[in-house]
């Protein structure tokens, strides 16, 4: 059998076998690799790096990171439950650590292992500013983002293959060629979309988990508004950007909230 199509065979398989839907949004996800797999192993690097760095403990702050980070997990499992999904939340090990950083940032690991760097509190400023960003890291574990960008890199990785066997007849400059071409192709096209469209699913499912824990969902449009602000317009455009441009995630933001309200009423939480 032709080789190109082997490849292409595999590939093919590959995206119809290897998919999962997620409960907060109701897509099919890619999962080439399973949580079993990817959970351990991001385990081991959250807490070497943890081990590596300055862990802020016994503070005000410290407490508050915990506190809000318990509470949006809290609504996310009576979210899960109400819509028959209670066991979605098996194998995660939940945990809210402040970091030492300047760094105007915040980031979590697949299964729930998630740090603030005390540089971006300021930017937060209040409870609910908090609760936007812990809000939008724990729906990155929820929504399995982790899993996703391996599975797509996993298939970047076999669509460098394919492209390998097609021009293995070339000349070595031509295959240069191709290559470089595929990998931005893939990078501008399928790469930086896919990180994209995984930070607007996290804004979402991240405002109507804070409001569900009772934080006005109004406050992530001012938490954004004081991080571009603070940005100073440094920022690449947008079809460069593993993030949507801060004026795109402001207007989503802004059209979801009447949406995100109404359903939080259902959980008995309700805004001025």
């Amino acid at each position: 059998m032709n080789k190109k199509v082997i490849v292409l065979g595999l590939a093919v398989s590959a995206l119809i076998i290897a998919c999962a839907t997620n409960p907060f949004t109701g897509k099919k996800t890619m999962a080439l690799v399973g949580n079993n797999e990817i959970f351990p192993s991001a385990f081991q690097q959250y807490n070497q790096f943890l081990s590596e760095n300055k862990v802020v403990t016994g503070t005000a702050d410290a407490k508050k990171i915990e506190t809000i980070g318990t509470k949006i997990k809290v609504a996310a499992e009576r979210w899960l439950t109400a819509n028959g999904h209670a066991d979605y939340l098996n194998g995660y090990q939940w945990e809210y650590k402040l970091v030492e950083s300047k760094d105007v940032n915040a980031w979590c690991m697949p299964g729930g292992k998630i740090v603030f760097y005390t540089g971006i509190l300021p930017i937060c400023k209040t409870d609910a500013g908090i609760a936007c960003v812990m809000g939008h890291e724990v729906s990155h574990a929820l929504a399995n983002h982790g899993q996703q960008r391996m599975s797509a890199g996993l298939l970047q990785q076999l669509g460098g293959v394919g492209v390998a066997v097609a021009t293995g007849g070339k000349s070595e400059e031509t295959q240069q060629i191709a290559m470089t071409a595929y990998g931005a192709a893939t990078q501008l096209g399928g790469m930086l979309p896919f990180s994209r469209a995984h930070e607007t699913e996290a804004d979402q499912i991240g405002l109507l988990l804070m409001a569900i824990a009772g934080y006005n969902p109004d406050e992530s449009v001012v938490f954004w508004e004081r991080m571009s602000a603070s940005a100073g317009g440094n920022k690449p455009p947008e079809f460069m950007s593993t993030h949507p441009a801060d004026e795109t995630r402001i207007a989503n933001l802004r059209a979801l909230i009447p949406q995100v309200k109404a359903e939080a009423a259902k959980f008995g939480v309700t805004f001025k």
